[in-house]
């Protein structure tokens, strides 16, 4: 008898078929988001899942589904996950680390490019019919080129992120627990800098850490306070990083010139501060989101839950057993 899994939303058809080669499928193709009681209910008689970061695996429905050996995430992080309840069950917790770097790092670099040239702002203009001609001082913004990027979190995406930055000629520090090697810095032109030197220099702020208990509110009023009044802020890593509240506040005040943002706080409960204004370009959560990511992603999560299920090593462990 094939092991039962659910797979919590609708992936590609092709993931379907690899997985049911392997596994006995229940899949919510319907797409239609499961409540937490649902999802408990659909969980209790299957010994894997495969989730989005939109599904809470926590204590409760861990200890209410006695079969369960295998959470896998379709993400990179696993905030959404209680990983020390799982492994106090002995449950495998995988993610899906390295397939979504470059098409993450594009996001950024368009929320950059974005925010900088006003570009959403210049569309309504346009497609409201305010626009009867050319003037000098039309929609004005600020160049990317020659300008300073500033990096919080040097990882796999904030280094493709940095290497892109080459192309318009852009100093780049960064701040990250621990400097890179000097190869790596080398290689990236990158120079690390105290938490306060980057908020202080840099006319880009991008924001690439994990979303955990010590990164919440990591930009609040304080650190926004620090940034010039000309900066931008990025945020394509989590909500929760930046203070919503604060930010909204600093937008409104020209603390900070203007935001680019793909997650926000609560989401997909957007805070209606963002929306009056023009200063900010909003996205809903689509750094990854094209085909073929993913669908990687997809498969990357698919192949963590057959190894688990086959009794393999999966090649994404978070935890250990």
């Amino acid at each position: 008898m094939k092991p039962k899994i659910l797979v919590t939303r609708e992936i590609f058809d092709e993931v379907l078929d690899f997985l049911g080669q392997h596994l006995d499928v229940e899949s919510n193709q319907a797409d239609i988001a499961l409540t937490p009681e649902q999802l408990r209910e659909r969980l209790a008689d299957k010994d894997g899942v495969m989730c989005a970061l939109t599904d809470r695996i926590d204590a409760v429905l861990v200890n209410g589904c006695p079969r369960l050996k295998a959470v896998c995430n379709v993400a990179v992080g696993y905030n959404n996950v209680d990983v020390a309840a799982c492994t106090s069950r002995g449950i495998a917790v995988t993610n899906t680390p390295g397939v979504l770097d470059e098409t993450t790092a594009d996001l950024v670099w368009a929320l950059m490019l974005a925010t900088a040239r006003r570009l959403t702002e210049a569309e309504a203009y346009l497609r409201h019919g305010e626009w009867t001609g050319w003037y000098l001082k039309q929609l004005l913004g600020v160049d990317v080129h020659h300008a300073t990027l500033g990096i919080i979190g040097m990882g796999r995406i904030g280094q493709v992120i940095a290497r892109r930055a080459s192309g318009f000629e852009m100093e780049v520090i960064y701040h990250n627990r621990s400097p890179l090697p000097a190869q790596t810095e080398g290689r990236l032109r990158a120079r690390y800098a105290s938490m306060d030197e980057l908020l202080s220099r840099a006319d880009f702020v991008v924001l690439q850490v994990p979303y955990s208990p010590a990164t919440h509110h990591l930009i609040g009023a304080c650190e926004l306070a620090k940034m010039k009044p000309s900066a931008i802020l990025i945020n394509a890593a989590r909500g929760g990083i930046v203070d919503d509240a604060a930010l909204i506040d600093a937008l409104k005040r020209g603390t900070i010139a203007a935001a680019g943002l793909d997650v926000f706080e609560n989401e997909p409960k957007l805070d209606p501060g963002f929306l009056a204004l023009k200063n900010v370009v909003l996205a809903p959560h689509i750094g990854s989101s094209t085909r073929v990511t993913r669908l990687a992603m997809a498969m990357t999560a698919a192949r963590n839950l057959v190894a688990v299920m086959t009794g393999a090593v999966p090649p994404n462990l978070v935890n250990s057993k």
